[in-house]
């Protein structure tokens, strides 16, 4: 049997399992980016991910690796596991039931009402030790598209915005290319790779024609749906002939119309958990207007342009007091020449 963990090693392997979870994120929808990891013995048996398109679950990934070396030992798991039948596999608490493990570490209970709870009471009445809460901010920011999904019925939403240090977007003609560094549009790229869709206006569709893909080695095939913000129930979104490599590295291929919504509302009926919103003004001031962004990941390229076209159009805010205090700094960091900061919602503005 294998001994159980203090807090310490339990905070480390729940930060394995984390790492493990982020590598499905993006690519689970509608079912959680769950990550695992078994230990027995102060060593790794077994790790699982959920694998892309929700099948399989974390857990069942991690049993299969484990095998006769999950017998006595301690799963740390990223979200409460599911506790119903489903026709695309069994559920992972009789899989760990049946693999005789001595103890379950999980992060988060899972809201969804067919697990909510009965996977840690099912599990406890088979004399596992349940431990909950281990690395649970973590754990919600990791898997928060399916949380925001189960609790508000819609994505969740990560604006964009990469301005000069005076917040332009662009020269007043609009060029925009290239406000930020390589290492800035890099970083932007992989944050793509995470999200399953990714929205601009009609405007910025239009007049940018912008790829909306992937660009990273390996991560190509991780491209998001490409979704365009129009006020015109009935304007279509043209295609657009293919384009040769000069013109320019934003220069959209021939791919399709887009998925096309007319408020920011309908992304309700996105079949995605993640949405980036990526441009322009119009598109991140109604938004922000309605109040569905829930993270903000500002690029600021050290420059000056003074007269440009701003970042953020009119979001109706006529109190600067009601500005304060609904967004909280996550994260900044330097790449290259650029800085990112990533700001989250505070939990007392949470809608």
């Amino acid at each position: 049997m294998g001994a159980l963990s203090g807090d310490a090693d339990d905070a480390r392997w729940m930060g394995a399992a984390l790492a493990l979870g982020e590598r499905g994120r993006g690519r689970t929808a509608p079912n959680p980016n769950v990550g695992c990891v078994i230990v027995r013995a102060g060593r790794v048996v077994g790790r699982g991910w959920t694998q892309p398109g929700g099948r399989p679950h974390a857990e069942a990934m991690a049993l299969a690796q484990a095998g006769e070396g999950a017998r006595g030992a301690t799963v740390y798991t990223t979200l409460e596991p599911c506790a119903h039948v489903s026709t695309r596999g069994p559920a992972c608490v009789d899989l760990l039931m049946s693999a005789g493990v001595a103890r379950v570490v999980m992060a988060l209970g899972d809201p969804d009402p067919r697990t909510d709870g009965l996977g840690i009471a099912r599990l406890r009445d088979a004399e596992i030790h349940v431990a909950v809460g281990q690395r649970a901010a973590d754990a919600a920011r990791s898997m928060a598209g399916f949380l925001t999904r189960q609790r508000h019925g819609r994505p969740s939403v990560t604006l964009k915005l990469a301005t000069s240090l005076d917040g332009c977007i662009a020269l007043a003609d609009g060029t925009s290319r290239w406000i930020t560094g390589p290492e800035a549009r890099a970083h932007a790229h992989l944050e793509r790779s995470r999200h399953e869709a990714i929205l601009v206006g009609r405007g910025t569709w239009d007049i940018d024609a912008p790829a909306l893909d992937v660009r990273l080695d390996g991560l190509v095939a991780r491209s998001p749906m490409r979704v365009v913000l129009s006020s015109h129930p009935h304007a279509s979104a043209p295609r657009v002939s293919s384009l040769s490599p000069s013109a320019g590295e934003g220069a959209r291929q021939d791919e399709g119309d887009p998925v096309r919504i007319t408020s920011p509302a309908d992304i309700a009926m996105l079949p995605a958990d993640h949405l980036l919103v990526e441009g322009g003004a119009g598109a991140a001031a109604a938004f922000l207007q309605a109040d569905l962004v829930d993270r903000l990941l500002l690029y600021r390229a050290p420059l000056l342009i003074g007269g440009g076209r701003p970042a953020v159009g009119d979001i109706g805010l006529a109190d600067l007091g009601a500005a304060h205090g609904r967004w909280r700094l996550h994260d900044a960091r330097q790449l290259g020449t650029d800085r990112v900061e990533v700001y989250e919602r505070s939990p007392c503005s949470q809608a």
